[in-house]
């Protein structure tokens, strides 16, 4: 079962948090930044696929009508 947004963040929280210390040797580090970017796109893909759901009601001469959300890219 994959682990949730919530859960992701602060896994990579933890990862940047001990990179920041500085007390990891090289090889440590480039295992925890790769375990970092690998947390980092899983969230994304999770907020696309969030984004992908997300509706939002719009008034158009007084009446409320349900649209996709679109992101400006």
């Amino acid at each position: 079962m994959s682990k949730s947004f919530e859960e992701q963040m602060e896994n990579l929280e933890k990862i940047v948090g001990e990179l920041e210390k500085g007390e990891l040797n090289l090889d440590d580090s480039i295992t925890k930044f790769e375990e970092g970017i690998k947390i980092s796109k899983e969230c994304n893909k999770i907020l696309q696929e969030a984004e992908k759901k997300i509706t939002m009601l719009v008034n158009e001469n007084g009446e409320i009508k349900e649209e996709n959300f679109k992101t400006e890219e």
